[in-house]
C-alpha cells in the first residue's frame, strides 16, 4: 500500500484546527461546554484534541521512519535528539515570551514540551527495538510503570487526588513550585514529568496502528472494518481501566490513553471511509494545508495570542480582548462571539499555513 494516504494529513490538519479553536475563545468566561476540558476526571471533546496529536506524531512516524531505514543508528539517534531538544526549547520560549517575567517564575512545562518529550521517548523505544510486539509491550510497560508510580508514592486512597497526586509532587521536587502551572488552585501541572511515561505509550499506539495499517497490501473496506474494531477494542479497553484507573488527562492515564486512541482511530476510519475510499475530497482542502504544516501553526498560534495580549496595548486593555468586547461579543452576543472569535483567530493563523502552502514550503521543527 502507499504509505502516504490523504486522511492522516486531514487527521493532522483536524487536530491542529480544533487545537486553535479550544485555546482560544474570545473570553474563557464564555465558552460552550464541549469546547472546555474536564475539570478532573471524565473526557469532553476537547480532551481529544492533544491525544489526537501525539498519536498522529505515532503515525508519522512509522512514514517517515520507514523511509529513512537506510540511516545509521547514530545518524537517526542525533536526528531525534536535535528535534526533541527544538521543539522543547520552542515550548519554553513561548512560555516566557515577551519576557515579562523572571527566569525564577518561569514555567518548564508546556504542551510542545510534553510533544517532545513523548516524541524523543518514542522514537528511542522504536528504533532500539523495531519489532512490533516488544514495542506494544513497551507502551504496555510505560502505562503500567506510570500507574504504579501513581499510586505506590501517593496515599493509598486519594492518590489521584489533585493535592495528594505523586505527579504533582515529582515536580515540585525536582523542578520546584515556581516553575509549575498554576491554574489549578495549586502547583500542578498537566504536562509534567510524570505523564510523559504514558504519552509515550501514546505515541507509540499511533506507530503501531500506522504500522499495522499501511503495511496492508491494498486500503479497501475490509481494511477500514479492521480500523474500526481496533478502535472500539481500545475504547472498550479504556472504559474498563476506568473502573480502577480513572479517566484522566491532567494525568495521562492509561485509561485516558486506551479510550482517546480508540476514538480516534475510529475517527480516522471514517475519514478514510469518506476520503481514501469514496474519494470525497472537496472539503478537505483546509485541514490538508494545517496538516502539511502543524507544529508551526501552532506555534504561531501561540505566539500571536501572547503578542495580542501582552505588546498590543489599546487604552485600558489588549488587543485581545479589546476585539472580542467591542467586535465579537457586540456582534455575536457572549458565546457565540467568543466561538466566533476562535474561528477568525484560526482562520488568520491558517492564512500563514496557506502561505507556506503556496509555496510548498513544509517546516519541521
Amino acid at each position: 500500500m502507499k504509505n502516504r494516504i490523504l486522511s492522516i494529513d486531514i487527521l493532522r490538519g483536524m487536530t491542529i484546527f480544533f487545537m486553535i479553536i479550544v485555546n482560544t475563545p474570545g473570553s474563557w468566561q464564555y465558552v460552550y461546554p464541549p469546547l472546555l476540558h474536564a475539570k478532573w476526571n471524565g473526557c469532553t471533546p476537547t480532551d481529544l484534541v492533544f491525544p489526537s496529536f501525539l498519536f498522529v506524531i505515532g503515525m508519522s512516524m512509522f512514514i517517515s521512519f520507514k523511509k529513512n531505514n537506510q540511516e545509521k543508528p547514530s545518524s537517526i539517534y542525533a536526528k531525534i535528539i536535535k528535534r526533541a531538544l527544538i521543539i522543547f526549547g520552542i515550548g519554553v520560549f513561548l512560555n516566557w515570551f515577551p519576557f515579562q517575567i523572571p527566569f525564577s517564575e518561569l514555567r518548564y512545562f508546556g504542551v510542545l514540551q510534553r510533544i517532545a518529550l513523548a516524541y524523543l521517548g518514542a522514537a528511542i523505544c522504536i528504533t532500539f527495538l523495531k519489532k512490533k510486539i516488544p514495542i506494544a509491550l513497551t507502551a504496555i510497560l510505560l502505562m503500567l510503570l506510570h500507574w504504579v508510580l501513581l499510586y505506590i508514592f501517593g496515599p493509598e486512597k486519594t492518590y489521584l487526588e489533585l493535592a495528594d497526586t505523586y505527579s504533582r509532587h515529582l515536580d515540585i521536587n525536582l523542578f520546584g513550585a515556581n516553575h509549575i502551572y498554576g491554574g489549578y488552585g495549586m502547583p500542578f501541572d498537566p504536562e509534567g514529568l510524570l505523564g510523559t511515561l504514558s504519552s509515550i505509550s501514546q505515541v507509540i499506539l499511533g506507530y503501531l496502528t500506522a504500522q499495522w495499517v499501511l503495511s496492508q497490501v491494498e486500503f479497501n473496506t475490509k481494511v477500514v472494518g479492521k480500523m474500526a474494531g481496533i478502535g472500539i477494542s481500545a475504547i472498550l479497553i479504556g472504559l474498563i481501566l476506568n473502573l480502577a484507573y480513572p479517566i484522566n488527562k491532567p494525568l495521562w492515564t492509561g485509561s485516558y490513553v486506551f479510550y482517546t486512541s480508540g476514538i480516534i482511530t475510529l475517527i480516522w476510519t471514517a475519514l478514510a471511509w469518506i476520503v481514501d475510499i469514496k474519494n470525497i475530497k472537496k472539503w478537505t482542502f483546509i485541514f490538508k494545508v494545517f496538516g502539511r504544516n502543524p507544529l508551526i501553526s501552532y506555534v504561531l498560534s501561540i505566539l500571536f495570542v501572547k503578542i495580542f495580549i501582552d505588546v498590543v496595548k489599546i487604552s485600558d486593555t489588549n488587543l485581545y480582548s479589546w476585539l472580542y468586547t467591542n467586535v465579537y461579543q457586540s456582534i455575536f452576543g457572549n458565546n457565540f462571539g467568543s466561538l466566533m472569535f476562535a474561528l477568525s483567530f484560526t482562520l488568520f493563523i491558517w492564512l500563514f499555513a496557506y502561505g507556506l502552502h503556496r509555496k510548498n514550503m513544509i517546516i519541521k521543527l
